[in-house]
């Protein structure tokens, strides 16, 4: 038997492991197995009248959680790659030195897959490594028993490294772990299984405090009600496209319930239409969520780093510039700062004005700027995650203590460890997550809040501000990955082109039951319990 040379090297999506005792849902009664240190609260029926839309097509009962008790024992297996499943064209080679076992598998192709089987010794959490070797940065994909889990990038150079994901639940006896490779020059020596050791906790206590030191009232109310309900509910909401709502009336048309939160986007243009619309959920007791989608202050302007020809990285300057008026900004254009950054501070100042508005009306709202501002595809992400964080800055400050916007509970979405921003200066930290065609998604949510949680820290809420599918309540309460909230995205997410409800990434029974469960508050829910 030779010596394996295996260096760790972490995967940045890590899964999130069970241990959850399902004691925070909303009715006790339905689960005698709940805490008794839950919180009863009562089972309203009625729905708050939101529009004069169509009643749902039928009515529907309020499922308990349900997650498997989990026993937690030791385990640890060493999977050979040469003994497991080799599709055609692999190989096993002897010709490296630093192999363990009795060879090792070369000969990948792109669509290659290697299928290892594992008989775990009870249903709990793994984390699975594989000691794999790649010349360039390879992706590969993971599936559990034929389902997609998740994904990773090899390390280049060549040497044989660990990659590793946490937490993977595996039933107790027989699953399958399929790796397929999409490029060469690829060596697998095993795969490593062991009980997982990490994220065995229950959601933390975020703080219960804004950020913003002299937030408005309302604001500290919706924080702390965030705060405190963190992880014995998924609060329930909906992305729409306009004013019109057509989105959230049909989840009520089809699940006999309205989210809580309607997640829109805002212009800094004249019109209102998107203001009066957040100011007419406020009043039907909902919460917003508003992102925006900053179109670049240029002739050739566009949210699309692409296509604008604006450079933030030519915008960014050391001036203290955030609380200047327009005049002494203007004054220092191409003496101390430039052009770009001036009118930057031009289309802040004119969406602080926009924002105004709902803030003389008493709204709080969960402010989303700069949506994925770890990506590429936006320029403000375009320019590198210091420019990126400089534009944060600057649009914190400038609403915060020049617009005195006290109504704001700040939402960062950078999307990656890299691009995090100072933590005084957001409430919450979301993630935008979709499977190309995929439907609904399983288990695949525990991942990207595992990894969040991990660079963010506990005392930060998590949320989903966009996703594909909606999460499923029994796994995310097995594998203490309870979101704030989740935004379902609009257009063919959630509705086709006749109106009706698209079910290309989530079926018509996924989205009933997670609006049905006693893990998701839904709005009539959420007034009941805010009403006092």
């Amino acid at each position: 038997m030779k010596l394996k040379k295996c260096f760790s090297a972490v995967l940045a999506a890590l899964s999130v492991i069970a241990m959850y005792s399902c004691d925070k849902v909303k009715n006790t009664e339905s689960n005698p197995s709940l805490s008794s240190e839950t919180t009863e609260t009562s089972d309203v029926s009625a729905t708050t009248d939101t529009t004069a839309a169509t009643e749902p097509m039928t009515t529907f009962t309020q499922a308990a959680v349900s997650t498997q008790k989990i026993s937690k024992k030791d385990f640890y297996g060493l999977y050979e790659a040469e003994y497991a499943k080799l599709s055609d064209g692999l190989r096993v080679s002897f010709e490296r030195d630093d192999y363990n076992g009795d060879g090792y598998v070369t000969g990948f192709r792109n669509g290659s897959t290697v299928t290892f089987g594992i008989n775990a010794v009870s249903a709990q959490h793994y984390d699975i490594s594989f000691c794999i070797a790649s010349a360039a940065v390879t992706d590969c994909g993971i599936k559990l028993n034929g389902n997609d889990l998740t994904s990773f990038k090899t390390q280049e150079g060549g040497a044989f490294t660990y990659i590793t994901i946490y937490g993977v639940f595996l039933e107790k006896g027989d699953s399958d772990v399929e790796l397929s490779v999409s490029g060469e020059n690829v060596d697998l020596d095993y795969l490593k299984v062991a009980e997982s050791e990490v994220h065995s906790e229950k959601n933390s206590k975020p703080s219960a405090s804004p950020v913003v030191k002299k937030a408005d009232e309302n604001v500290k109310k919706l924080k702390k009600f965030l705060a405190d309900n963190y992880g014995k509910y998924t609060i329930t909401g909906q992305n729409v496209a306009d004013a019109d709502n057509k989105e959230i009336e049909l989840v009520y048309q089809t699940t006999g319930k309205y989210p809580v939160i309607r997640f829109s986007a805002i212009k800094p243009s004249q019109e209102t239409a998107d203001v009066d619309a957040i100011a007419a959920w406020d009043e039907k007791g909902g919460i917003s969520f508003v992102s925006w989608y900053w179109a670049a202050p240029s002739k050739k302007s566009s949210t699309v780093a692409a296509e604008t020809d604006f450079s933030l990285a030519e915008a960014v300057t050391d001036e203290k510039i955030a609380e200047l008026s327009q005049d002494k900004i203007k004054s220092l254009v191409k003496k101390k700062i430039s052009e770009q950054c001036s009118l930057l501070i031009s289309d802040i100042d004119a969406m602080a004005e926009k924002l105004k508005i709902l803030s003389d009306k008493g709204i709080a709202i969960m402010w989303r700027p700069l949506p994925l501002g770890g990506r590429d595809v936006y320029w403000w992400g375009a320019d590198g995650t210091d420019a990126y964080k400089w534009l944060w800055d600057l649009l914190y400050k400038r609403m915060t203590e020049y617009h005195k916007l006290n109504n704001l509970l700040w939402v960062w979405n950078g999307q990656s460890e890299e691009s995090l921003v100072d933590k005084n200066t957001f409430d919450i930290a979301s993630a935008g997550y979709f499977k190309v065609d995929a439907k609904d998604y399983g288990d695949c949510f525990s991942e990207p809040f595992a990894a969040l949680q991990k660079y963010v820290g506990k005392d930060k809420i998590l949320a989903l501000s966009d996703c594909g599918c909606v999460p499923d309540m029994d796994i995310s309460f097995r594998d203490n990955a309870v979101w704030s909230f989740f935004g379902l995205a609009n257009g063919d997410h959630i509705i086709d082109a006749k109106g009706n409800l698209s079910e290309r990434y989530i079926s018509k029974d996924a989205l009933i039951k997670v609006y049905n469960s006693e893990g998701t508050l839904t709005l009539d829910e959420y007034t009941e319990l805010t009403k006092n």
